[in-house]
Parts: structure tokens; C-alpha cells; sequence
């Protein structure tokens, strides 16, 4: 939820992720089958999560797809008005039922599976008109709720050492629901049973904290299927009242820790503590821990890596997919300067990196970890290596292997693996390493970057012979927005021989005479599409790639594009 005065402290309350288990009589974090990684999509229209789901959710191996909470809300521009609902109706700026349902039907075609970030421990902190038209007061919700239905404490949660304080008093000035009643028990899942008739297949349980784990237990038992997966939002702090281990018995349990340590390992320890990373670390259980590099909460105010924290972001994230711990959860939300900010654009994706939206979800390094851990899903890690700092990497039994380098510059070693011997793609760079009859490989990684190679990809894309310089003078025109320091140089690749075919070594340089713009013609055959990325390169020869999935340009029937670039950092 939201913001730290109505503003900030909402803020602690709104963390999300959600990956999806089957009914049992024990609730489990790890989502049945092989697709455990759930792309939150944050903020975003139904509209849009219903064609990212066809477009790069489902292809990419995304098991679930988490959106913001769709139920009726206050109005206004900040991000956390939609934690503050005034109806249980859907209607707000991420769409309507219907669009809501053909987002739902949608998405199951994709092979991904749909999880709802549910508000039902409070209503709103004033009064007014809802986003669907509902007219409301802090304590009145015509036909829904009146004063009665609220607990009787109206002061602010002062004291996280005092549990009756946290259970019983309202969260940043939010109307305090009884879930002790029988009546809101009932009116909540009356809510939460009409979201799965719609198709919903699991909640995301916003709060949770604030709301005792008994009566969470009761809301559930009154679900039609009293057994559908829901992961609850129980921020550890030490020394409080209430502890994210007693909600284990209703379901999953987020594990902030887990963000919050991979902070502190990416921006000033070392990563090679990270090898027993999990229960040694006190965390959570695996098998109930839903775990994140960052969430909408905890990237603005500063208790984990956000998307400007660059490639610590990124090999965050690698990390997280690569590990096997707990369920992952990939934020994908949009540019924010003020923490209050909503998203962009109507909350419309027209395209990712465009009108702000980051698109996390479908930065290559990231989207090509996805398929790396449903490969890598049910084996223990193997083969750690690490140089005592900030170099790593692991395998995941005879599927997968990852090499991870945080290091300042470049890292050329042979790794040992138990892979089977062959030829395998490097999903990080889309070019190829061949693994020999003993497991090993020998490689260099630029610095902070990452390699990573399982079964299930053994050849990649692009390459070929080199293209003649067709005669009609088409091509690509190359601006990008670099700043570099002494001695380097910003290089264009991508999957065509005149990019390198993804090889840095061989990735062609940019003139820097128009600093800090950097510029390159270059001449590729009319209509070509290619993806491409910058690299950054020093005098030693280490290579830095941009954050962020592979850009993407056609070239016109006769001309060139013209590409208009900022670096990613």
C-alpha cells in the first residue's frame, strides 16, 4: 500500500509478488510444474498485461503474472490510490469486469496464470468519489460498510512492539476494517469469490500484517476454493509484535530479508557470501518464502536496489533466477522521480520503453533467466565458485550453470560444470561456448556482467554469413546519449554480422565527436529487423552492456533509421 504519511507509509504496506500452488492442505510458496517466476506488472491497464502475456510473459516461461489491485479506489495521480479502495467493484483506471475478464482469458492462453493484489484490510483515509463513481466517506461505504464495521481504534499504528496497536489501529490514517466480524469476513470473500469466478487463480494479501493470522485463516475457509494459493505481505522488524511466521499456516509469506540483504551483498559486501544465501541466513523456509529484488514499496524508499542502481540491479535480478530459493517475483513498473509519482501515460503500455514504462520484465538478461531457472527447476547447486569477492558462479545439477561478475573489470577463466558436454547459447549474450567431455569451459565476462547457459538452449539466434553492402544506401543511423570517462568508448552489437553478431570484440565504435552524443552510420539491407544494445569499452578491453532487454529497429524500404538512443545504466 502506500505512502509514509498517506503519502509515504503506504508505502511499507503495498510490497507484491505472487507465484501460484496448487490446492493442498499445506500452502507452499513453489508453484506447481515448471514456471514458478511471476512478472509483477505494476500499475499497469489490463489491456496491456493481457498483450505483454502473448507477446513476452508466455513465450518468455513467466508461470504468473501479478496486477495491481482491481478493485474500485480513491481518485487521483499518485500510485497509491489504488491501495486505498472505497468498493469492491472493478473500476478503475486499469480497466473495467470485462476488460479485467478478457485480460484473465487472455492470459491463460498464454500459459500464464493470474494473480489479483488484494486490499481488504481497510478502506480509504477520507472521503469523496471512487474511481468508479461510488460516493464514500472515511467510515461510510454506501451498501458495503458503515462505522460499525470498522475496529474502534481511529489513531494511527504507533507502536510495532504492541500487536493490539498493529492489529486494531489504522495504518497511515486508513479506515480500519473488524476482520474479527462476521460480517466483514463475509463481505471480504464475497469479494475475493467473485474475483476467481472471474478466473483469478491466486491473491496477493496486502497488509496482512495488520490484520491477526486467525482471522486471515477464517476469510479463507469461506472461499470457494478455500485451498487457492495466496502469498501474504508481512514485512519482517526486528523486535516487533507480530512475525511473518505465524501466517505461514494460511499460506506464503514474503520474505523482505531476502531484498533487502541482496542490497547489501550488491552495493558494499561481497557476493561470494552469498553461497549458502537462504534458511542459513535466517530466513523463511524455502518452500514458503516469496522473495524479490525489488517491489513497488521498497524502490522508492530506499530498503532495496531499484532500477537505478544499474547492473547491481540487474545481476540482482540474474541472481534471483538463478538461485533456488523461495518463489521470484520480477517489479516491472515505470521511471519515478518523485516516490508519490503514478504511472505514465494513463497507465497504458503502448510500447515497453516508451512513456516511461521500464519494462523490467523484459530486459534480456532478466527474461532470458526465466527459461534458465524452469530448465534448471528441482536440481541443488553444484560446482560454487567464487575469487573471495565479488566474482561468482554455481551450477544447478547437470541443467544449468551461471557465472556472475560484479567486479570492476573484466574476468577470463575456465569453469568447471557438470553440464554435459556440447555446444551451448549464453543467454546473456546470445553467442555460443562450448562445453568439453570434463564439464569445462573457458570464458571472459566484462565487467558486471553476467553468463549463463542451460540444456534448453543450445544454439542461438542471428549470426549467418556476412550481407554485401546493398547499393541503395540503406541502414541505421545510431544517436545514443552516453557519458563515458577517459579511455572509453561506447560500441553498438547486435544479431547481425555488421553488429558483432552479439560479440563485443566485434561491435563496431561510435564517433564521439558530437559528445555527449555518440554516433555511427552503418549500412544493413532495406527492411532488415535486428536488435542491438551499447557497450561501453575501456583501453583493457572490459566491456560494460547497458541495462535493459534488446532494442529493436527496422530498416525503411530504402533510407535509414534513425535511432534516437539514451544509455540504460
Amino acid at each position: 500500500m502506500a505512502r509514509r504519511t498517506v503519502a509515504a507509509a503506504l508505502a511499507l504496506v503495498a510490497g507484491a509478488a505472487v507465484g501460484v500452488t496448487a490446492p493442498s492442505q499445506t500452502a507452499q510458496a513453489a508453484a506447481p510444474g515448471d514456471k514458478d517466476v511471476t512478472a509483477v506488472m505494476f500499475e499497469w491497464k489490463f489491456s496491456s498485461i493481457a498483450k505483454a502475456c502473448t507477446d513476452t510473459l508466455g513465450p518468455a516461461g513467466y508461470g504468473y503474472v501479478q496486477v495491481s489491485p482491481p478493485q474500485e479506489r480513491i481518485q487521483g495521480s499518485t500510485w497509491w490510490t489504488a491501495y486505498q479502495p472505497v468498493s469492491y467493484r472493478i473500476a478503475g483506471p486499469l480497466g473495467d469486469r470485462a476488460a479485467f475478464k478478457s485480460m484473465i482469458d487472455t492470459c491463460h492462453s498464454a500459459g500464464v496464470k493470474v494473480v489479483a493484489d488484494t486490499v481488504i484490510n481497510h478502506m480509504s483515509a477520507g472521503s469523496g468519489t471512487g474511481t468508479g463513481g461510488s460516493s464514500y466517506t472515511k467510515y461510510n461505504y454506501p451498501g458495503i460498510y458503515s462505522a460499525s464495521d470498522f475496529d474502534n481504534c481511529t489513531s494511527e499504528v504507533n507502536n510495532y512492539r504492541d500487536r493490539w496497536n498493529v492489529q486494531n489501529c489504522e495504518l497511515v490514517g486508513l479506515s480500519d476494517l473488524d476482520t474479527g466480524e462476521e460480517y466483514v469476513r463475509g463481505r471480504i470473500a464475497a469479494y475475493m469469490n467473485d474475483l476467481l469466478s472471474l478466473g483469478v487463480d491466486g491473491f496477493r494479501v496486502d497488509a496482512a500484517k495488520h490484520m491477526p493470522a486467525a482471522d486471515l485463516a477464517n476469510i479463507k475457509s469461506r472461499l470457494s476454493n478455500p485451498n487457492v494459493y495466496w502469498k501474504q505481505e508481512v514485512i519482517h522488524g526486528a523486535g516487533e509484535a507480530v512475525s511473518p511466521d505465524e501466517y505461514l499456516g494460511n499460506g506464503d509469506v514474503q520474505e523482505f530479508r531476502y531484498a533487502r540483504e541482496l542490497k547489501r551483498m550488491f552495493t558494499g559486501d561481497k557476493l561470494a557470501y552469498l553461497k549458502n544465501f537462504g534458511e542459513a541466513w535466517g530466513f523463511m523456509s524455502s518452500g514458503q518464502s516469496g522473495v524479490f529484488v525489488d517491489n513497488h514499496d521498497t524502490e522508492r524508499v530506499g530498503d532495496t536496489l531499484n532500477y537505478k542502481s544499474g547492473a547491481a540491479y540487474t545481476l540482482a535480478n540474474v541472481f534471483m533466477l538463478a538461485w533456488p530459493y523461495g518463489s521470484p517475483d520480477v517489479h516491472s513498473g515505470y521511471e519515478w522521480s518523485n516516490k508519490d509519482a503514478g504511472a505514465p501515460n494513463g497507465n497504458q503500455v503502448n510500447a515497453c520503453y516508451q512513456d516511461g514504462w521500464k519494462c523490467q520484465h523484459d530486459w534480456r538478461e532478466i527474461k532470458s533467466m526465466v527459461g534458465f531457472r524452469n530448465v534448471a527447476r528441482g536440481q541443488g547447486v553444484t560446482n560454487w565458485w567464487d575469487n573471495g569477492n565479488n566474482a561468482i558462479a554455481f551450477g544447478r545439477g547437470t541443467k544449468a550453470y551461471v557465472a556472475i561478475n560484479h567486479e570492476g573489470g573484466s574476468l577470463t577463466r575456465t569453469f568447471q560444470t557438470s553440464l554435459p558436454a556440447g555446444t551451448y547459447c549464453d543467454v546473456q549474450s546470445n553467442t555460443p561456448v562450448t562445453v568439453d567431455g570434463s564439464g569445462r569451459f573457458t570464458a571472459t565476462l566484462g565487467a558486471r556482467t553476467a553468463l549463463a547457459l542451460h540444456v534448453g538452449a543450445t544454439s542461438c539466434g542471428g549470426g549467418g554469413p556476412v550481407t554485401p553492402p546493398p547499393a541503395d544506401g540503406s541502414g541505421a543511423s545510431f544517436n545514443v546519449d552516453a557519458t563515458t570517462s577517459l579511455g572509453q568508448n561506447i560500441h553498438v552489437t547486435g544479431n547481425h554480422a555488421a553488429l558483432g553478431n552479439w560479440n563485443p570484440a566485434a561491435a563496431p565504435k561510435l564517433d564521439p565527436s558530437a559528445y555527449p552524443v555518440w554516433k555511427l552510420d552503418l549500412t544493413l539491407p532495406a527492411g532488415t529487423t535486428f536488435e542491438y544494445k551499447y557497450v561501453r569499452k575501456d583501453a583493457a578491453g572490459n566491456v560494460t552492456w547497458e541495462s535493459g532487454a534488446n532494442r529493436v529497429a527496422t530498416v525503411p524500404a530504402s533510407g535509414k533509421v534513425t535511432l534516437t538512443d539514451t544509455w540504460r545504466n
